[in-house]
């Protein structure tokens, strides 16, 4: 098996090919019917430099789970740079936190790639190495507490405890459409909206600092 520092260096360009026909032909094929020969002669490299990229068959597979949950993880971050930034205002917090929402919902939730990690996880989820894993573990949830720590810094929020206000800002928002609706996908679900909306409004009854009202989104 190649070491950790082989498997770090090489051809960022083969790398990248290696991993979009490994993708391509675990969702179309399976893991188990998808041949490491396949994948290279997919990907126009020997065997040989599969091997020596990404050591065995598994470890590809979570290196595609991994640059799937990379890509979702920066969506996540550009559209917290966007939607919640420095500039946002008491009076239009609510509309920026809906903005927020709404991207992702959309965006995110509804994207290419969001589709492919799910059917990974669930069709394949056997050959990761954790049953439970989850590629983008809590990353996006700290990335939206870091937020909420600056909105507090700001005197928008009162967070004593950012991470958990993130927690309650996802369950009140996603949670409650995926519970009601089985999805969050707002690009095939007019009905997201609504309760997104009123997700972050219950949100602000709790955080807002001061606990006024304001905003207004619709």
């Amino acid at each position: 098996m190649p070491t950790t520092k082989t498997l770090r260096e090489g051809s960022a360009q083969k790398r990248a090919a290696i991993l979009t026909a490994a993708r391509e032909l675990f969702l179309a094929d399976g893991f188990d019917r998808s041949s490491v020969d396949a994948v290279a002669a997919r990907a126009e490299v020997s065997k040989r430099t599969v091997y020596d990229y990404f050591g065995d068959k598994r470890t590809l597979l979570r290196a595609v789970v991994d640059s799937v949950g990379d890509a979702l993880v920066t969506t996540v971050r550009r559209t917290l740079d966007e939607t919640l930034t420095d500039r946002t205002e008491a009076a239009g917090l609510e509309d920026a936190l809906v903005a927020f929402s709404m991207r992702i919902a959309t965006e995110m939730l509804g994207s290419a790639e969001y589709t492919t990690l799910q059917r990974l996880l669930r069709s394949d989820s056997g050959h990761l190495a954790q049953q439970d894993y989850n590629p983008m573990a809590n990353t996006p949830d700290e990335a939206i507490a870091e937020r909420f720590a600056a909105f507090a810094d700001a005197g928008l929020l009162d967070v004593p405890d950012p991470r958990l206000a993130a927690d309650q800002f996802l369950a009140l928002t996603f949670g409650v459409a995926l519970d009601r609706l089985g999805s969050a996908n707002a690009a095939r679900d007019t009905r997201v909206r609504p309760l997104v909306v009123e997700g972050v409004r219950t949100f602000l009854r709790a955080y807002r600092a001061g606990r006024g009202t304001g905003g207004g989104a619709a």
